[in-house]
This record gives structure tokens, sequence and C-alpha cells, in this order.
């Protein structure tokens, strides 16, 4: 899924650490994305990479104690101006001291004080630099401050020590910077369910049936909702490879765990909702944001009616093998849909009487929304593309063709209009 950065302008700072180098990665990221990138080096970070290899990633020229100049832009005062959001990876314990301080006896220092926009700081040092109460104490004062921290990993460290320290991976880097460039205030903090991938029901304890849905669609739904800012639970059968590491994710097998997980979910996604008549003024930012539920997830119809310990062996069964189902409870049919918007997906393959079907959900499961899906067969299965339309009491709107997360976000703006009707 390639996220949007076009139009977007960030400033990358890079300090004196080993993992200097993964900057690299994250620059192309970046770039690939779409995004002006412009880079600010202190004079330690130039011993482990060089302002050239920057340069060649981003075709922009790299601000260091050597190249800034008076007569460009390129100097700690203008170089901001242009950018709209600074992130420093890795930002070494050095700097984070630094920078809670207000100290600039550097470039990227300096850079960074003259900065007005939103910061954002990847830790990478010895496990111990960053427990140092001195550390713990700037990392706390930046985050009052408004810095968003990236936290560091916990593993074998350069120095042979196993702690935490190691810089986050860069993909984690650039979905947090992403997230800051794209949040919006409707959805930011806004607790969303999604739940997405075909469930898997058992009939012995290495057998099941299942049905082709690949949770592409409800992954990109998720990616979507956290760039927006919101706080996503994902219940899926198919793990969330590719997502941000802190979207919140539940494992699910079958429906019967989808139905309950959906339901717990759905009660926490509602926790803490004030009524508006027994608040007082001062207290309207206290208001929880109505929450939404995307029931993306394809749940079986039917599961075996006596599922099997072990292994069933082949002698034991007889040529023809008659598996006895019965079937799964409603998972719509059976939440609770007060106080949540709740969109559902509904994939079908008659073109003649699909879309009345999908118009009968509204009513039947009492669902605010429907996204309406028209397959030909199973290889529609698994694409990255998708079709859809959005269909509400009122009126079918067609979203097209297009790759799923450009398409989930069509999906979240019709939701966000039907929220606001």
């Amino acid at each position: 899924m390639q996220v949007n950065l076009n139009g977007k302008s960030i400033l990358l700072g890079v300090t004196g650490s080993i993992s200097a180098y993964k900057a690299c990665d994250l620059a192309r990221l970046f770039v690939k994305a779409g995004a002006q990138v412009h880079v600010v080096m202190t004079p330690s970070a130039q011993r482990f990479v060089s302002a050239l290899t920057f340069e060649a990633l981003t075709r922009s020229p790299v601000l260091t104690e050597e190249t800034e100049s008076w007569s460009s832009d390129l100097n700690h005062i203008e170089i901001g101006k242009k950018c709209d959001v600074f992130i420093v990876a890795p930002c070494s314990a050095n700097t984070i001291n630094k920078l809670s301080k207000g100290i600039a006896d550097n470039i990227l220092t300096q850079t960074a004080l003259a900065f007005s926009g939103t910061m954002l700081i990847a830790p990478a040092a010895n496990t111990q630099m960053l427990k140092n109460h001195y550390t713990v104490g700037s990392l706390k004062m930046l985050g009052v401050n408004d810095y968003v921290i990236i936290e560091p990993q916990e593993k074998l460290l350069a120095c042979g020590d196993v702690g935490s320290g190691a810089l986050a991976e860069p993909s984690e880097i650039f979905f947090a910077t992403a997230k800051e460039l794209l949040k919006e205030t409707f959805w930011e903090d806004r607790r969303i369910v999604v739940t997405g991938g075909g469930t898997r029901e058992k009939i012995d304890e290495v057998r099941y049936i299942s049905n082709f849905s690949s949770g592409k669609m409800a992954s990109a739904l998720c990616l979507a909702l956290y760039l927006r800012g919101a706080d996503v639970c994902y219940l899926t059968t198919v793990g969330n490879e590719g997502l941000p590491e802190s979207i919140y994710t539940i494992d699910v097998e079958n429906a019967e765990e989808m139905l309950e997980y959906t339901k717990d979910a759905v009660r926490v996604s509602k926790k803490g909702k004030m009524s508006k008549p027994s608040m007082n003024a001062s207290d309207r930012h206290l208001i929880q944001k109505e929450p939404f539920l995307f029931m993306v997830a394809a749940v079986a119809d039917f599961t075996p009616a006596f599922p099997q310990e072990g292994k069933l062996k082949k002698s034991m069964i007889e040529e023809c093998w008659k598996i006895e189902l019965k079937q799964t409870t409603d998972i719509l049919s059976n939440i609770d849909k007060i106080d949540i918007k709740t969109i559902a997906f509904k994939a079908e393959m008659d073109a003649q009487n699909g879309l009345n079907a999908a118009k009968e959900l509204l009513d039947k499961k009492q669902v605010d929304a429907v996204c309406y899906n028209l397959l030909q067969d199973s290889n529609s299965f698994g694409t990255q593309e998708n079709e859809i339309s959005f269909i509400t009491a009122g009126e079918i709107i067609p979203l097209g063709k297009a790759d799923k997360l450009s398409l989930s976000e069509a999906i979240l703006s019709q939701a966000q209009r039907l929220a606001n009707d």
C-alpha cells in the first residue's frame, strides 16, 4: 500500500548514531511517497554517513556546518520555513538532552530551535544512556512540549548490550511522520473498530472451512484511519503485516470469536461517552467522539457442528466425507449499534440482484451504510484494487475502481459526510 505524501515537505535531521545509515532508508520511503525531503546533519552524523548519500537520495542539498549559506535558503532559519514537519532520526541521547534544554550549539539543534512546526524524534542510544535520569527527564520535557516521540526497539544493540535503544524500524518512523502530516480533526482520537479477513471454522486440529477473503481491504482501511489519527482496534484473521505496530490488533480465528471480540470492542469504544445535556460548557472538550464500526470481515455462514479433537486420519473417513454444519450467529444482528456508526461490507457475484441485497442490509441489519462490491469470480479476491458503491438510505454513491488504500480514503470521506448529516 503506497501512502501519498505529494505536496508535503519533510525536514529530516540525522545525528551521530551507528543507526544513521537507516535514515537513508527513511529518506527513500519519504521520497517514494512523493514528499519533498530536506536533510540536516550534525558533524557527528557525517562520521557515519556522508551528506552526498542524502543528496543523491533526495535530490536536494544537505544542510551541514560546512554547507550553510546565507545567500540562499540553505541555512538553519530558512530551511524549516518550507517544511511541514521535522523528524530527527536517529536522535542521540546527547541531542535529546540538548533539545529539551533549548541548547543550540550545532547546525541541527539550531535548526530545531528555529523550527515552529511539528517535531518528532526517534531515539537511538545505549539502554543506560536512555535510562539515565537526565535523559528520562528530557524525554518527559519534550513530550510536555508536544514533541512526538517514536519509541526505540528492544534488541541486541551495536555495543553488544541487549535492551531498549535500537532505532525504530524506518517503516514505523515513516508511518508516524505521515500520520502527523495527514491527520484530520474529525478522525483524530476517534475510536474505530475494524474487522477483516475470512474466518476459519475448525473441522479438526489441522483442517478448517474458510473463504477466499484476503483481508486486504480491511488492512487498507485500518491504515487510512491510522493516518488520519484514529484510535483503531483491528480484529483480523490474517494478521497485520505491513501496518503500523501501534494499531491495536486482535487475532481472531472463527465466527464465534469474531462475534465475542466485536461485542467487546464495540462496548469499549463507547466507554467515556458523555451525554450533552449533563455537561457544563467548560467540559465540552471531554465528549468522546462517536465511534465507528467497519464490518469488513467475511464471516462464515456455517461452521462444523462437531469439530474434532486431534487429526482425523484418512483411514477413519469414508470415501465420501459428510460434515454436518450449523449456522453461525450473525454478528451485525447481535451487537449493540446504539451510539456507534456502523458500516457493513457486502460482496456479491449476482449482477442482477446483488445491489438490492446490499440495500436490504440497511434495514435488515440496522446499519448506517453499506459498501457494496460486485465480484466476478474467486479471482477477484486478493487483488490490489477494488470497486465499491457506498450505499445509504438516501443515495448510492459509486466510488469507482481504485487501489484499496485510495478507495479506503474515499470510503472515509463518505463516512464523515454521513456522520455530519
